[in-house]
């Protein structure tokens, strides 16, 4: 056995822990500091935020579980997926610390119903990308609260997603992705440059196939957000809604 390797992933793997424990700890304690900061907060029971969350997250797992590539776009292990539908759904009626739990819960139930194949970097950048996309969104709405800041929260957030995504990609989920799967980064990229030929490097990688498929997302799940929310609020939340 060589223990020296052994020891070497022991400590690569404790750092992507404590890295994915740090991150989360700080997105909750955004989430919670700007729901203080919100003017005229919904009130509900605990048992009813518990519920609204927890079926929003459960059809959130569902939605992420039914992800798909985009191969003309981006190599075959970024996938796209609906699932932040739910999410702010959950959190335009709730707020942005509901959003950030639902995210989390919606991550937590797939690696129970589906596992991972991506050493869990795959589940990790889910969760991040996807906060980055509903909390600037969800903040934006609660202090508004009407259509037009439900528009431009989903815009914000489209693009604050796109750029931390494409950030976080290029800084630590592609090499970290590379190192806990022992694959050459050079061989990532060739994958990229194989779909977008202007695709060199680590940063031409990620403008050109990260980022677009962010913002295809953000696309799509605005569109239907804008579209679903006032046929759903009812059914899923009991009662009409802003």
């Amino acid at each position: 056995m060589d223990f020296a390797k052994l020891w070497s992933d022991i400590l690569n793997n404790a750092g992507f822990v404590l890295v994915c424990i740090g991150i989360v700890a700080m997105i909750s304690l955004l989430a919670v500091f700007a729901e203080r900061m919100l003017p005229g907060k919904r009130q509900t029971s605990s048992a009813r935020r518990v519920s609204i969350i927890g079926i929003c997250s459960a059809l959130a797992a569902v939605l992420h579980m039914l992800d798909f590539p985009l191969p003309f776009i981006a190599p075959g292990f970024y996938k796209l997926d609906f699932s932040e539908l739910p999410v702010l759904l959950c959190g335009f009626y709730l707020g942005p610390s509901a959003s950030v739990a639902c995210e989390g819960v919606k991550i937590l139930l797939k690696l129970l119903l589906k596992g991972t194949s991506t050493a869990f970097v795959g589940d990790f950048a889910n969760f991040v990308v996807g906060c980055s996309f509903v909390l600037p969104a969800t903040i934006w709405y609660q202090t508004h609260r009407n259509k037009h800041s439900a528009i431009m929260g989903l815009i914000l957030g489209t693009l604050v997603m796109t750029t931390l995504g494409t950030a976080f990609n290029a800084v630590y989920l592609l090499p970290k992705f590379a190192q806990l799967f022992e694959l050459p980064l050079d061989q990532i990229i060739a994958m990229g440059s194989a779909i977008q030929p202007g695709v060199r490097n680590v940063a031409t990688f990620v403008v050109l196939c990260v980022a677009p498929l962010n913002l295809v997302k953000g696309f799509v799940v605005s569109l239907l957000t804008m579209l679903l929310y006032k046929k759903v609020a009812r059914p899923l939340f009991g009662k009409g809604q802003q």
